[in-house]
């Protein structure tokens, strides 16, 4: 189960000491996402019982949070969890629908509605993945629909920006299909003032049958966008428990690179398990590591 479909369902360690990092890991999430997969390995829900889930994500050493909201309510029941344990908001996930005109309006007065409560909250980013036509098989858009995708992105970005917020774009792997129509066309006929770029570093990956070759090129065309990354390590095609520099992408790499364009996007640890992940550490211990691991590299 992806993230899509995660938001239509929906032993404590000792504390590490950033300090000596010398960087402030308010300014690197997770994704709600992460904490879904692990929980549901161990037959549990994320987002059951929010005062629980923050209180064990707090534990992690993580100060901010990135969730993936489909709805008002599910934000004004997550705020206060939040908020009891002292985890930011600087950017919530939430998917739309904008390729299809009967739908682009309904989905920005979603979109809007869900920023508004959240900005009060200190979110800064709104994420958004424009749906595709079936997540489950491999049905491009049209030359029309993309066209129409782009406008409504033009239009929610400038609407976000008017509420002094940052709407950033975000692929999965189908946006790769068919030369990566769907992702160039998005961000070649957006407004940079507008729309900025989520790089979500592994759909990439994955998107272009397992090979890091385009995720550097996408930096390379693309890197004056981002906003936000999300990171996800993997070994010989399979997600890791938790992140590290060496794997399927060349981290130390990529790292440098951001580090020599100066570009400082918020992070977002997105380190999924899935079926044929290894099975040896907790979710927390597993986020404690990602969280070292991210600290250390991008510092």
């Amino acid at each position: 189960m992806k993230r899509r479909n995660f938001l239509a369902s929906l032993p404590l360690l000792a504390s590490i000491d950033f300090q000596k990092l010398g960087i402030q890991n308010e300014s690197i999430s997770s994704n709600g996402y992460n904490w879904f997969t692990f929980y549901r390995r161990d037959g549990k829900i994320w987002g059951e019982n929010w005062n629980r889930d923050m209180k064990l994500y707090a534990q992690s050493g993580l100060k901010s949070f990135e969730p993936g909201i489909e709805s008002l309510e599910m934000l004004e029941k997550l705020i206060p969890a939040m908020k009891e344990n002292q985890i930011a908001l600087p950017s919530l996930y939430a998917n739309s629908v904008l390729h299809e005109e009967s739908q682009v309006k309904k989905s920005i007065q979603s979109i809007l509605e869900i920023a508004a409560k959240a900005s009060g909250y200190g979110c800064q980013i709104i994420v958004t993945n424009p749906s595709p036509i079936d997540w489950n098989n491999p049905i491009n858009k049209s030359d029309p629909e993309l066209i129409t995708q782009a406008k409504a992105m033009n239009q929610l970005g400038k609407e976000l920006k008017d509420m002094g917020m940052t709407l950033a774009y975000h692929t999965h792997d189908m946006e790769l299909r068919a030369g990566a129509r769907e992702i160039h066309h998005t961000l070649q006929n957006t407004d940079p003032e507008y729309v900025s770029f989520c790089f979500d570093t592994h759909w990439v990956y994955r998107g272009s049958d397992n090979s890091q070759l385009p995720v550097f090129d996408i930096l390379k065309m693309y890197g004056d966008r981002i906003t936000e990354l999300h990171i996800r390590q993997s070994h010989n095609g399979i997600w890791a428990e938790s992140f590290s520099a060496s794997g399927d992408i060349d981290y130390q790499k990529f790292a440098s690179l951001i580090s020599q364009k100066k570009i400082k996007p918020h992070i977002v640890i997105e380190q999924c398990i899935e079926a044929e992940s290894p099975h040896s550490i907790d979710v927390v211990s597993a986020h404690q590591k990602s969280l070292e691991e991210v600290s250390s590299l991008f510092a």
